[in-house]
């Protein structure tokens, strides 16, 4: 079960945290895997990793954000054949209230978080349809479905990746497309880590702990189980699945 081999899997921002993870578990099922990242060091390690264990992997650049980048990195990745399988990853994080959220900032959330998913969809899903179907997840996350303090503007970006999973999923199915999103709590990636050295300097512990707290289950999630739900949505077993959101969230949601 939850096999994936002969299928070409595209993962954005897979350069570290659950990228990273959804790439190599992807890998380990059978799938060759395309990294499309802007840290081009970091997308190349996880090819590395990808072929020391065995895999099949290639690192493409890759600014979702900018459409012609976009555009050249599918361009290169359908050329060795048909796209099977996109994850819409790449997403930076901020923190803030509707009025503390500078215009600036507000842009670079939408670019990358928003209109990232729109332009890496808008390239895979004409190719998708013409060889028959494909499979598109994309990361939301539970300010999708919740409010979560100081984060405004990345709440906002969450709930456009929710709204456009569904979209996606209705406009496509006629043609073999499904599309569904996960939305989790807390994930203990190197973000986290850089996040806490940054803002809380000698009390990284503490937060780190309060950060846990969050999620009733009394833990963050690591990226290997985000990237176990991943595959079980992106493979054939999910193939009766469509247009859901899927919290991954330690309890947040019931509690």
């Amino acid at each position: 079960m939850f096999r994936l081999d002969g299928k070409h899997a595209v993962v954005t921002g897979a350069g570290s945290g659950i990228g990273q993870a959804i790439a190599k578990t992807f890998a380990g099922q059978g799938a060759r895997i395309s990294v499309l990242e802007r840290d081009e060091v970091a997308g190349a390690a996880t090819v590395a990793a990808i072929r020391g264990a065995g895999g099949s992997a290639e690192a493409v650049a890759c600014d979702v954000s900018d459409a012609a980048s976009v555009a050249a990195a599918f361009d290169r990745v359908a050329a060795a054949g048909r796209i099977d399988i996109l994850v819409n990853n790449a997403g930076v994080s901020h923190v803030g209230t509707v009025t503390s959220t500078s215009e600036a900032d507000l842009d670079r959330i939408y670019s990358v978080n928003v209109k990232g998913v729109y332009l890496c969809s808008q390239a895979a899903i004409p190719r998708m349809a013409e060889a028959g179907g494909g499979v598109i997840l994309n990361l939301a996350s539970i300010a999708s479905l919740i409010g979560l303090v100081d984060r405004f503007a990345y709440s906002m970006s969450k709930g456009a990746v929710l709204t456009m999973t569904r979209s996606i999923a209705v406009d496509y199915i006629q043609q073999g497309i499904r599309c569904n999103c996960v939305c989790p709590a807390r994930v203990h990636t190197p973000f986290v880590d850089g996040y806490l050295r940054d803002s809380y300097p000698g009390r990284e512990q503490e937060m780190f702990q309060k950060l846990s707290e969050y999620q009733p289950i009394g833990r963050m999630a690591e990226p290997e189980e985000v990237a176990a739900l991943a595959l079980y949505l992106c493979s054939d077993e999910a193939s009766f699945i469509t247009g859901q959101a899927y919290p991954i969230d330690g309890g947040v949601l019931v509690f």
